[in-house]
């Protein structure tokens, strides 16, 4: 009986680590990140290798010694796996056979095992459960409402990135007209870039930003592109780094505002004419 156990705990703990590295080692594309469907999968693991176990062991012969006249007594284990499965020892069978024979085979009245009318106990108790919880008492949400209730999150979260800034860039930034918002983009300007291009815009190192001509394209889209990247062979660095896509959409949008102004001292035209027409139209780096 001790051998039979070894074989039995060796197939198990077999068993077990497949289902479990199967389960544990799924990735994103297997399940959802879910902490109940996890032990979902675990707990039906348990069930089916346990079932396997019972199905294999049930009925077994005891372990006799050679001598023919001494029985082992049964294991712990033994006596547990009779109570729960009320099997009958095959000494007694003959008490069990009913009496229709087709062409020698005889039928035993066995009796359904204690765990599987408890397993089928617990479906009954688990269906009423569910029915009064979706559909009497309205609880929980059917498939469809949990569908709806995910998608206005994820709405949510989505309008949460949007107003971060997390999901800005130059193809899909917009200029900002608000006063607040352009008075936030001077003060960047001021800060970091009156040095090459004039606290007017007008242009001294870098580029006018008041006139028609634009070396990288202009327009919201173009000049955002710019300041993030930078040109780094004429010497404007990534600001990406230094500045969020909200602030550098707002110091884009206060640039924007100074075309058509009158600088003190404007810088000499550079680049090509850039029509307000294309001012959807990211230019190639």
């Amino acid at each position: 009986m001790r051998k039979k156990y070894s074989s039995f705990s060796g197939f198990f703990t077999a068993c077990l680590i497949l289902f479990s590295s199967q389960i544990f080692g799924a990735g994103e594309s297997d399940f959802p990140p879910s902490y109940y469907d996890i032990v979902a999968m675990f707990l039906i693991a348990i069930i089916i290798i346990s079932f396997i176990g019972l199905v294999y062991y049930e009925g077994r012969k005891p372990v006799q010694q050679e001598e023919e006249d001494v029985v082992l007594e049964p294991s712990a284990f033994a006596k547990f796996r009779r109570y729960i499965t009320k099997t009958t020892p095959i000494e007694t069978e003959g008490q069990l056979l009913l009496d229709h024979d087709y062409d020698g085979i005889r039928e035993l009245d066995s009796q359904i095992p204690p765990w599987f009318l408890w397993l089928f106990y617990v479906t009954i108790f688990f269906a009423l459960v569910y029915m009064l919880d979706y559909h009497v008492l309205n609880s929980s949400p059917l498939q469809d409402d949990e569908y709806q209730i995910q998608v206005k999150q994820a709405e949510v979260e989505r309008a949460a990135l949007m107003n971060s800034g997390a999901m800005l860039n130059e193809s899909s930034v917009t200029i900002l007209t608000e006063q607040a918002a352009l008075d936030a983009g001077k003060a960047i300007f001021t800060t970091n870039c009156v040095a090459c291009h004039a606290a007017d815009g007008g242009g001294l190192v870098g580029p006018n930003f008041t006139d028609d001509y634009w070396i990288h394209g202009g327009g919201i889209k173009n000049i955002f592109k710019t300041i993030k990247y930078g040109v780094p062979a004429k010497g404007m660095i990534s600001w990406q780094s230094q500045l969020t896509p909200i602030q550098m959409q707002q110091v884009a949008s206060y640039i924007v505002s100074l075309h058509g102004t009158t600088p003190a001292s404007p810088k000499q035209p550079e680049g090509t004419i850039w029509n307000e027409s294309d001012s959807t139209t990211v230019a190639s780096k």
